[in-house]
């Protein structure tokens, strides 16, 4: 049980998951704060993809930035088979209790 997600991260995940190719912070801030229906802090979202990523549950890109982002470089986040595993491990378990 001590491996299972939090809500917060499966939260994170799944927004991750639903933005497929589109997937970068700002976008999966706003993925969660719909999907939780209240605000929360990009520094909380962020703290939970460098979590991920450490955990090898999410993996990320960094694509070159445009003209309208002034440069500035888009880090863009993708679900790894792991954290599809670890999805589908926090559903079952509380499918059983």
């Amino acid at each position: 049980m001590a491996d299972l997600l939090g809500a917060f991260e499966q939260a994170v995940l799944l927004a991750v998951w639903n933005l497929s190719d589109e997937a970068y912070g700002r976008a999966i801030l706003r993925g969660v704060q719909a999907a939780l229906e209240r605000q929360i802090a990009a520094g909380a979202v962020y703290a939970t993809l460098d979590r991920l990523e450490q955990k090898a549950l999410i993996d990320s890109r960094v694509e070159a930035g445009t003209a309208v982002r002034a440069g500035r470089v888009r880090r863009f986040y993708r679900v790894t088979a792991t954290g599809v595993q670890a999805l589908n491990e926090s559903k079952a378990a509380l499918e059983q209790m």
